[in-house]
C-alpha cells in the first residue's frame, strides 16, 4: 500500500471514529454521583429499622396496639353495660305462700306464687356474654375491657411522671457535682432504698382506715407509686450526665455561655434519651405487676372499680368451685396481664438493642 492509499483509508476512518465518540456518554456528564445513589438514613431511621428487625419487638407493639384498641375504644360498643352493671335475667325465684279460707265450712287453700327476678352469676360464655359472668352477675368481658383502662393508665401515667421526677434531679445532681450533688444523691439513696412494697402495703392500711375509696384510692395509689419510683431514673441520668458533661460538645456550650437550665435541658437530657426510653419502656411491665399485686390482695383499687389485679381477687375468696370451674372470671385478667407485661419487655428488649450504637447488622 503506497502513501496516498494509506492517507485515505486513514481519512475514510475518521467519521466512523467520530461517530462511535458522539455515541459514548461523556464520563462527566449524565452520571449520577454516589451520594445520588445511596440512600442516607437519620439516626431516627436507623433506630426504627433495627427495631423492625426483631419479630418479637413486632409481636409485642401488635399485642399491645390490639389491648388498647379492645380497652379504649371497646367500651364505647358495650351500649348501657359498665364494669359494675348487674345481670338480673337468671333463672328466677319461685316463692309460694299457702292462703287458707274457708267457705260455707269448706276450707280451702290458694296459693301466692311469687317470681324474683335473681342475678345471672358464674354463667358461662355466651352470645350475652362474651366470657360469661363473674360472682356477682358482671360482665367479665366488660370488665376485662374497663380493668384494662385503669391498669394501663396507671402504668403510663406513673411511669412518665417518675421518668420526669428523675430527669430533673438526676440532671441538676450531675451537672452541678460537688455538695449539690452529695446531698441530692444521699436522698436518692434513701428512696432507694426503701422496700417498696412495705410501704405501699403500709400506704394502702392507712387509706383502708381513712376511709379513702373509689377513685380517690387511685389518685392516691399513683401519688405512692410515683413517690417511691423516682429513685432509679434519677441515678441512671446522673451516672449518664457525669460522662457527658466533659465531652467536646458540652465544652463549647460552657465557652458560648449557655444558662446551665439550657445546657442541662438542650444538650445533655436529650442524649440520654435512648437509655431513658428503654427504661420507661421496661419499667412499664413492672407497675402493672406492682397494681395488679396490690388490686389482687384487695390494698389497690377496690372493687367495684375494675382492674386486673382485682380480677383475680376472687381466687383469694376461699371459693374452690371458681377456681376449678369457672376458668372464665379470673384466667382472662391473667392473661391480659401476662400479655401487657410481655410485649413491654419485648419493645423494651427491641427498643434497647436499637439504640445500641454497636448494632451494625
Amino acid at each position: 500500500m503506497n502513501e496516498e492509499e494509506k492517507i485515505i483509508t486513514e481519512e475514510s476512518s475518521l467519521p466512523q471514529n467520530a461517530e462511535h465518540a458522539e455515541a459514548q456518554p461523556d464520563p462527566g456528564q449524565g452520571q449520577t454521583s454516589l451520594s445520588d445513589s445511596v440512600k442516607t438514613l437519620s439516626p431516627g431511621q436507623l433506630v426504627l429499622k433495627r427495631f423492625f428487625r426483631s419479630k418479637l419487638s413486632i409481636v409485642g407493639l401488635a399485642v399491645l396496639v390490639a389491648l388498647f384498641l379492645i380497652c379504649f375504644i371497646g367500651p364505647f360498643f358495650c351500649g348501657d353495660v359498665s364494669y359494675d352493671t348487674v345481670d338480673l335475667n337468671g333463672a328466677p325465684q319461685v316463692t309460694t305462700e299457702p292462703i287458707v279460707f274457708v267457705v260455707d265450712g269448706v276450707e280451702y287453700t290458694m296459693y301466692d306464687i311469687q317470681y324474683t327476678p335473681s342475678i345471672n352469676m358464674k354463667d358461662y360464655p355466651s352470645a350475652d356474654h362474651l366470657l360469661g359472668t363473674d360472682e356477682h352477675g358482671r360482665d367479665v368481658f366488660v370488665r376485662l375491657m374497663y380493668g384494662g383502662r385503669v391498669s394501663l393508665t396507671i402504668g403510663f401515667v406513673v411511669v412518665l411522671l417518675e421518668t420526669l421526677v428523675g430527669v430533673i434531679i438526676g440532671g441538676i445532681a450531675g451537672y452541678c457535682g460537688g455538695i449539690v450533688d452529695q446531698i441530692i444523691m444521699r436522698i436518692v439513696d434513701v428512696f432507694y432504698c426503701v422496700p417498696q412494697m412495705p410501704i405501699l402495703f403500709i400506704c394502702s392500711a392507712i387509706m383502708s382506715a381513712n376511709e379513702i375509696n373509689g377513685f380517690a384510692r387511685i389518685y392516691w395509689l399513683l401519688l405512692v407509686l410515683i413517690v417511691f419510683g423516682w429513685a432509679g431514673t434519677a441515678r441512671m441520668v446522673r451516672g449518664q450526665i457525669l460522662s457527658l458533661r466533659e465531652q467536646e460538645f458540652m465544652l463549647a456550650a460552657r465557652s458560648m455561655g449557655l444558662p446551665a437550665g439550657r445546657k442541662i435541658f438542650r444538650h445533655l437530657i436529650p442524649n440520654v434519651m435512648p437509655q431513658l426510653i428503654v427504661s420507661m419502656t421496661l419499667g412499664l411491665g413492672g407497675i402493672i405487676l406492682t397494681e395488679s399485686t396490690l388490686s389482687f390482695l384487695n390494698l389497690g383499687v377496690p372493687p367495684p372499680y375494675a382492674t386486673w389485679g382485682n380480677m383475680l381477687g376472687c381466687l383469694t375468696s376461699g371459693d374452690f368451685t371458681i377456681i376449678s370451674n369457672f376458668f372464665n372470671i379470673w384466667g382472662p385478667a391473667g392473661i391480659c396481664i401476662m400479655l401487657a407485661v410481655l410485649s413491654f419487655n419485648f419493645i423494651g428488649d427491641g427498643l434497647r438493642d436499637a439504640f445500641d450504637p454497636k448494632m451494625k447488622k
